[in-house]
């Protein structure tokens, strides 16, 4: 299978350096990273904010110039022929781009006359992907009127209108509702099927679990680990341990005899009463403490195993939980993402 993306060694820099103790400075936001995405698959970039996955977006749609490395999308180069790549990909940002002043199939109908397509095939076009996202009844009206929802589904299609085989989608779901990015997930579902190559930013967890073949988390600009959602949960390894207590005041006690028999960090949520830890042998080692705590009269309000979920991930990578989609990934006055 053939790489729709490939990329290496992408540097990315901002500033300048500081001489004789003046002002200045230079942002690392991306060093030395490497991308692989095979045709009719998708990747997803995880990171926290400031990780550097928005700036890898821009390089590879050519907003940006990377200070070293090289990349390709769709067979061709970057740097080379930045207007040809821009010809075979779709991009999607954090902030759906519409006209809000024009109606749904006037947005659509207008990038079609960018692209060429002359009136009567953008027209058409237009109207078939209304159709697809299911805005046909909402077609004719102003899209200042239109729920976010609406918006974004606006905006992917308008990023499809070229119909390009290699697809940039940086937080798509950002800012919708459990139905509403659920419906999204099953469109882009669609498009893989059909053979569309998607790099996919994402801050939901769950996102990147259900669409991603492959998954690159990225961190201070660096690829920290990458592969399939479950190759990664074996890099965490373990089942996990949760018990939640009934009195916050056996926190303490609960969190010492965890962690004598945890293979990792116990985690606290005070404020929900839970404690989370990684152990082998799941089943039976909370069989042990629960005879423990029994013993010692602390009460439990709920107890439990399970597998390794990408939060777990995330914060075994990062050091950190995920920030949540709050559009702080942007570059802002010469800052790295």
């Amino acid at each position: 299978m053939a790489d729709a993306v490939r990329a290496r060694g992408l540097v990315k820099t901002y500033g300048r350096p500081s001489t004789r103790g003046r002002g200045g400075g230079v942002t690392t936001a991306l060093d030395g990273v490497d991308l692989d995405v095979p045709e009719g698959t998708v990747l997803g970039l995880l990171g926290p904010n400031g990780a550097g996955k928005t700036t890898t977006v821009k390089i590879l749609t050519t907003l940006l110039v990377p200070d070293a490395g090289e990349a390709q999308v769709a067979g061709v180069d970057v740097l080379r022929d930045p207007q040809e790549v821009r010809r075979r990909i779709g991009v999607s940002g954090q902030y759906a781009a519409v006209d809000e002043y024009l109606t749904g199939f006037e947005n659509l109908r207008m990038v079609g006359e960018l692209y060429h397509q002359g009136s009567r095939r953008a027209s058409a076009r237009a109207r078939e992907l209304l159709e697809l996202f299911s805005l046909s009844e909402a077609a004719d009206r102003p899209v200042k009127g239109y729920s976010g929802g609406m918006r974004r589904r606006l905006d992917l299609a308008g990023a499809l209108v070229n119909d390009p085989p290699v697809l940039f989608l940086d937080e798509p779901t950002t800012g919708l509702d459990p139905r509403s990015r659920a419906d999204m997930w099953e469109l882009l579902q669609g498009m893989v099927r059909g053979g569309t190559t998607v790099v996919l930013t994402t801050q939901y967890l769950e996102e990147a679990d259900l669409l991603a073949d492959d998954i690159i988390v990225i961190d201070h600009g660096r690829a920290i680990a990458r592969g399939t959602s479950d190759q990664l949960k074996a890099q965490v390894g373990g089942e996990r341990v949760e018990l939640v207590v009934d009195d916050a005041a056996h926190l303490d006690e609960v969190r010492s005899l965890l962690g004598r028999v945890a293979v990792g960090e116990v985690e606290v949520e005070p404020h929900t009463r839970r404690l989370t830890a990684p152990v082998e042998g799941g089943a039976a080692v909370l069989v042990r403490l629960l005879a423990q705590l029994e013993e010692r009269g602390v009460h439990l309000s709920d107890a439990g195993t399970r597998r390794p979920t990408m939060d777990d991930v995330f914060l075994t990578l990062t050091g950190k939980r995920t920030d949540g989609p709050a559009g702080a990934d942007d570059e802002k006055d010469g800052a790295a993402s």
